[in-house]
Formats: C-alpha cells, structure tokens, sequence
C-alpha cells in the first residue's frame, strides 16, 4: 500500500468529544480508560489501540472511517492542522489506508500478493479480500498468532454493525458479553458487534478465519 496521509485524529475526537458536552473524565469512565490516555490521544502524543479506538468512537456516536476521511463529514469535519504521516505498520497508518477510498472497487478477483494488510501489535493480521463500491463490508482474512488477541489490552471491544465468521484452522476463544465460546475448524459466529466482545488465540498454532463486518450505514 502507498504511504497513508493520516489526519489529524486526536483532534477530530476532542472536536467530537466538546460537541457533545463530554468532559474527559466522563469520556475515560464510560469507556474504562484513565482521563490522561484521552488527553494523549488528542493531543497526538498517544496512538490508540484498536479497542480503545473502536470504544472511543462508539461513545462519541461516530464512525472510525470518519477520523480519517479527508473529505468533508458532519459527524467530524476536517480541523485546520495539516495531516501528518503515519508510520507504515502501525494502526492508524493501516485503518487510515483501509478507509481512504470507499468508492475505490477491490477484485473482482484478489490473488494472495494483492491484498491489503493490516497488521496489529496484538498478533492479529487483517488481509482484505475484496471491496464493492457502495457497501459498508470489511470482508477480511483473519490471522491470530499464537498469543495473539482482537485487544492488547485485554478488553472487550464493541462497535457498531454485525460480524459474520467462519474458522477454517486452528482454535479461537471468542469472549461475547459474559460467554465464552470456543471456536474450531469448521465453527462459525455471528453477533451485533455492539455486544462487547474479544477474540484470543491460546493455541501453539495460528488461527485463521474469514469475518465479515457490515457497519450500520
């Protein structure tokens, strides 16, 4: 993938955060975090994990694709600070590059050395399989290494939208809500993605599915 233009997103959410009256502390208490990781986060000292990103923007009623839209949306509308380029290989230069373009089409067919890669900290690797214009579907290659986890932090994530998946090798402990289901070959799930949730590999061999995520438009 080119490099990724990221803009600014620690300030598009504190701009998210004072449009609805939410103080720090009230928005670090609601999604479990301290007040001083929010501040970081705006202030661009600090680059969120998934979840707490994922969290974030659940709480503040807007969509992650919507911090890195260059374009002009009413949900966080680009802020006067130049973009600064993200570090390839780390989260926000992956999600930055997977929402760039929603119109861009991806296939009809996607060989192995064509797609899109997100690898996170947490042992997780996303491989894009393929994109329609129009539609609001991540259709995803999931890989969990050994140790590997949906949070590095150990937290349950939640987002908007519905996730479909089906295990093809390996073994998968999905924690939903207060449940704890373990995936095998062959199993699938599907769930509001709401609900909180967490994946984790215990395994000593990688654990590879196909996920569908479709987001509420």
């Amino acid at each position: 993938m080119p490099p990724a233009s990221v803009p600014p997103v620690g300030e598009r959410i504190r701009q998210a955060r004072l449009r609805r009256g939410t103080s720090l502390r009230a928005l670090a208490r609601e999604i479990g975090v301290s007040a001083s990781l929010i501040s970081q986060v705006e202030n661009g000292k600090s680059q969120p994990s998934v979840s707490t990103l994922y969290a974030i923007t659940t709480a503040l009623g807007i969509s992650v694709e919507s911090l890195f839209d260059s374009g002009d949306v009413s949900a966080a509308p680009p802020v006067a600070a130049a973009p600064v380029a993200a570090a390839p290989g780390t989260v926000l230069y992956a999600l930055a590059a997977f929402a760039a373009d929603p119109e861009r089409r991806i296939g009809p067919l996607v060989t192995p050395g064509e797609r899109e890669v997100l690898e996170l900290d947490s042992g997780v690797v996303w491989e894009r399989l393929g994109h329609v214009p129009g539609t609001d579907v991540d259709f995803l290659l999931v890989t969990y290494r050994p140790g590997g986890a949906s949070s590095s932090s150990g937290g349950l994530m939640r987002h908007t939208g519905t996730e479909y998946g089906y295990l093809t090798s390996g073994e998968l402990i999905l924690t939903l809500g207060f449940e704890e289901y373990t995936l095998r070959p062959g199993d699938a799930v599907c769930f509001e993605s709401t609900t909180p949730h967490r994946y984790r590999n215990d395994g000593a061999v990688p654990a590879v599915g196909v996920w569908c995520v479709f987001s509420d438009t």
